[in-house]
């Protein structure tokens, strides 16, 4: 029509934070697929890198599924189940689909942006969805470390999509959603509890139901490829520029702090790692040691990114990778549950006490000035627009005892729910946990018939190509399979 004016975005939208936004939730997803799927993939024996793989992009794929259909809601929506006054004490939002127009293209609204009284968002819904998926997305394939090389398949596709209605939507409602701990003035700027410490005490009850790999698995389990590590490792640190960088919802001062205090924390806890390893530890420099050093900062800083100083960042990344080298190196060979329970890749270290630590030292580093919202006040002066991110050494003692709260809260919940999740798919599903010894033994090239570095001369399994198969891998086979 003549006169006609279009708009390729409503009033409200802003675009540069919008395509921020999105941005960094490719990042995030980045750090899931591919990045953890090759970290993994390259640290566990070559027979378990098929497995690894299928398990993360299934997951992935799983969290979208749950989150547009009911679980977003359930951390992100309306207030629903709450202990008394529905205001102070919710639990949980209300259960229900985000995939009609209105979700997907109205402004975006959160009950509560970060742990502060945020500004109006300036995005659509459907951006904060993915967002937020995202992150529900990575916190299975972080714990998956834990039960690698024994969890069978069809219980991890049962338990992926239960684990984050029952378990992760709490956390979100919890911490981010305006929920219990985010109404006492709980910090947790991008999940350093809900996805982090998370991640370790659910792998850890998990590990410790499913049970130990095999013996042998368990004595020598030699990583197949370093390069694939180094790769995978390489995308996590730079993924995770979107991951602290885009919480604030904005493209804004606090989201630049962010991912430069992430990376000055991450770059000390390295450094720590290597050095403890050099003269206190093995005295041999590793790439694993300075990989999981790497995880450590990356993981202390998280809950903290843009909530304290370049000061307080450097303090967090080398105060938790000389806990968490402690408690790999000393605790783990000490502490007789620690040595029990086969945590395959030391999830329980990388991500839950040093998810703890961080969560716990934001309460001591906190700093007011740090703004995360700005807002004119007289004269256009800016001031903070609520109050509750000062630390201990800011003379807010009172914040290390909320974050003490709700880390306890976290790790209670998400174990008790895994735990009781588990008992529900092993005994009245009736599905098994861990695989047969059968496909224990063999690994990708039974379970899969597949492998990730096939022979160059054809060894086709049954029913696969064509040929024959030396005698004992029919038989495995066969016995796998029941044919």
């Amino acid at each position: 029509m003549l006169g006609t004016t279009w708009l390729p975005y409503p009033h409200w939208l802003s675009p540069g934070n919008n395509s921020w936004q999105l941005t960094a939730a490719t990042f995030v997803g980045m750090m899931s697929l591919p990045g953890i799927a090759v970290l993994y993939g390259g640290i566990v024996k070559k027979k378990w890198a098929i497995n690894t793989m299928v398990m993360a992009f299934s997951a992935f794929a799983l969290v979208l599924v749950v989150w547009v259909l009911w679980a977003y809601n359930m951390g992100f929506g309306s207030h629903w189940l709450s202990l008394g006054s529905p205001v102070h004490n919710t639990l949980l939002g209300a259960p229900g689909p985000v995939l009609d127009h209105l979700h997907e293209q109205s402004r975006a609204v959160v009950p509560q942006a970060g742990n502060l009284a945020g500004p109006a968002l300036a995005i659509p819904q459907s951006t904060l969805v993915y967002f937020q998926f995202v992150f529900a997305a990575i916190t299975p394939l972080l714990f998956l470390g834990s039960v690698l090389g024994r969890m069978s398949l069809k219980a991890w596709l049962v338990f992926v999509p239960l684990w984050t209605t029952f378990a992760y939507s709490v956390n979100a409602m919890l911490m981010w959603g305006g929920g219990f701990w985010a109404q006492r003035g709980a910090l947790d700027y991008s999940g350093g509890y809900v996805i982090h410490l998370a991640a370790g005490a659910t792998g850890f009850v998990a590990a410790a139901v499913v049970g130990p790999r095999l013996g042998r698995d368990r004595a020598h389990f030699t990583p197949n490829n370093l390069l694939l590590v180094a790769a995978g490792a390489g995308i996590l640190w730079l993924g995770w520029n979107g991951f602290n960088g885009g919480d604030p919802y904005f493209a804004s001062a606090d989201a630049a702090a962010a991912v430069l205090n992430t990376n000055l924390a991450t770059g000390a806890a390295l450094l720590v790692w290597l050095v403890l390893d050099t003269f206190a530890g093995p005295k041999k420099a590793q790439f694993l040691g300075a990989v999981n050093g790497m995880i450590v900062g990356l993981v202390a800083i998280t809950p903290a990114a843009g909530f304290v100083n370049g000061w307080g960042a450097l303090a967090i990344g080398l105060i938790a990778s000389a806990v968490v080298w402690c408690s790999w190196n000393l605790a783990a060979s000490r502490l007789r549950i620690l040595k029990r329970v086969d945590d395959a890749l030391g999830v329980v270290h990388t991500h839950g006490v040093a998810g703890l630590v961080g969560g716990i030292l934001v309460g001591v580093f906190a700093d007011p000035r740090m703004i995360e919202y700005p807002v004119a006040g007289p004269h256009g002066i800016v001031v903070r627009q609520a109050t509750g991110a000062a630390g201990l050494v800011y003379g807010n003692a009172h914040q290390v005892l909320v974050q003490l709260g709700a880390a306890v809260t976290i790790i209670c919940w998400d174990s008790l729910v895994t735990f009781a999740l588990l008992k529900f798919i092993e005994r009245v599903l009736r599905i098994p946990l861990r695989f047969s010894e059968v496909e224990l033994e063999g690994g990708d090239a039974v379970i899969h018939l597949e492998e990730v570095t096939p022979p160059d001369e054809p060894r086709p399994l049954a029913g696969v190509g064509a040929g024959v198969a030396p005698a004992e891998e029919r038989e495995l086979v066969a016995e796998a399979t029941g044919t």
